[in-house]
């Protein structure tokens, strides 16, 4: 009989490790291939691992909650496949130096055993305070603080992104990174007599915006009266960290406009019906309103881009992330991969499409991942307008609240009237590190534009 090696899947292409939150199969179960054998958590979406073999669980390597990395074993299924016989010469030849090098060449399972033992030895660096030890840290993180003599009571004020604030790869890396940075400065520090308070200051600054960071211990909270305690779940704990790191990345500033969508509402109830006949799917104003900001993203491409350092990355790719509320008041932000592809038909189908598999549980890691703006339409709950958090690493989120009828001047070369409109308010928040309010308002109002020049007579 053969042993196969169960390994985490690719789950796309930012995600590097993922979270084991059950196992349906334990050692000595019968498993069919492709039927479910583990559940796995990302930073965004929970999937299901299926059987790459039919057989018997032969072992399994990692606990519920250990956070593996992509392309882990993590499991090993015996199958009734005979393993290929192995011969062997009696008269077996001298290995040559090459032979005898590859010969004593780590194989696979002895580099495990080998990197395990690190792992195992790690001695953090000497501190003159001791860690409280409630942390989790993967093998990969405590492997890489060994090698960069980073003490464990210094791992312990790092700030994590993954799964219940875990020190992720990504985090402990780029605290390495920032660590030398400002290594390098102290260092730089033997400028003239004249140019040292600058260089103090500047120093200061510098340690205080590229610092992890690390809460601050609450004050005990005494409950009184009648109160109910309801413990936060995986994923709002994970929205919790996302919106509190992107206020600390991003020095948020919010523009609001209005537009006159009178037209577009119009538009949409005359055709809706024969286009749910025609194309089998309803259309909502969603698609509408990703299509405005499309053509207004190719004038402003400044809000398609992301912040790397002192660089600016701008997207060539449109990638809209569209927030979608689940029914148990979570929030997630699928997204639709080149969004400026699709005419209108498309990007309804891809938007309901979206929005039911998130609703159902059914997005895949990918469908989360690559965003390069979002949009969310507070509307649908009845809100005029809101001031959205940037959904990190992009740098621009949209708004659209709710359509109401409202009384409002209308411009006419025959003198000016007032007449009841389809209103509606929009809001932006950028990053001010990188768009301007100048920029910021000037996108914001271009989407407005193309709102209120919906041509009424057009085709689906």
């Amino acid at each position: 009989m053969a042993l196969v090696d169960l390994v985490m899947p690719k789950l796309g292409e930012s995600i590097t490790e993922a979270t084991i939150l059950k196992w349906h199969k334990q050692p000595g179960d019968k498993v069919m291939q492709d039927e479910t054998v583990l559940d796995i958590a990302t930073d965004k979406v929970d999937s299901e691992v299926p059987s790459t073999a039919e057989g018997i669980v032969e072992e399994v390597l990692f606990n519920v909650n250990d956070v593996v990395p992509v392309g882990s074993v993590i499991a090993k299924i015996r199958t009734s496949i005979e393993e290929p016989a192995q011969s062997y010469a009696v008269n077996k030849p001298v290995d040559t130096p090459a032979q005898q090098t590859i010969s004593t060449a780590p194989q696979p399972r002895q580099e495990y055993a080998l990197y395990e033992q690190q792992v195992t030895n790690y001695k953090p660096a000497a501190t003159n305070g001791n860690g409280s030890g409630n942390r989790f840290y993967s093998p990969l993180v405590l492997n890489i603080a060994a090698n960069e003599g980073i003490s464990m009571t210094e791992l312990e004020t790092m700030h994590g992104t993954g799964n219940e604030g875990r020190v992720t790869k990504k985090d402990i890396l780029q605290y390495v990174t920032d660590r030398k940075q400002r290594t390098g400065k102290q260092e730089a520090k033997t400028e003239s007599s004249s140019r040292k308070s600058y260089a103090a200051a500047e120093q200061s600054f510098s340690q205080y915006s590229q610092s992890p960071i690390t809460e601050e211990p609450s004050p005990a909270f005494i409950h009184g009266g009648n109160t109910e305690i309801i413990e936060m779940d995986r994923m709002r704990r994970l929205i919790a960290d996302h919106m509190v790191r992107s206020k600390h990345t991003s020095p948020h500033v919010t523009s609001f406009t209005e537009a006159d969508v009178t037209n577009l509402v119009l538009w949409r109830e005359r055709i809706r019906k024969e286009f749910e006949k025609r194309e089998g799917t309803k259309i909502t104003f969603t698609p509408l309103f990703i299509e405005a900001v499309i053509r207004c993203i190719k004038k402003y491409p400044i809000v398609n881009s992301s912040v790397d350092g002192n660089r600016i990355i701008i997207k060539k790719d449109i990638h809209m992330g569209m927030a979608t509320a689940l029914p148990n008041g979570n929030l997630i932000v699928p997204v639709i991969k080149n969004a400026d592809q699709f005419n209108l038909v498309g990007l309804t189908r891809q938007v309901n499409t979206l929005a039911e598999n998130a609703r159902n549980n059914k997005l895949k890691p990918d469908d989360t991942q690559g965003g390069t703006f979002t949009m969310t339409n507070v509307g649908i709950f009845g809100s005029l307008m809101g001031t959205p958090i940037i959904n990190q690493p992009q740098v621009a989120i949209l708004a659209v609240g709710a359509i109401k009828k409202r009384p409002v001047v209308i411009e006419t070369e025959q003198g000016d009237s007032i007449g009841i409109r389809h209103m509606m308010y929009l809001s932006l928040s950028y990053d001010h590190r990188i768009v301007d309010g100048s920029a910021g308002a000037s996108f914001l109002s271009e989407i407005a534009k193309e709102l209120e020049h919906f041509n009424p007579a057009r085709e689906f």
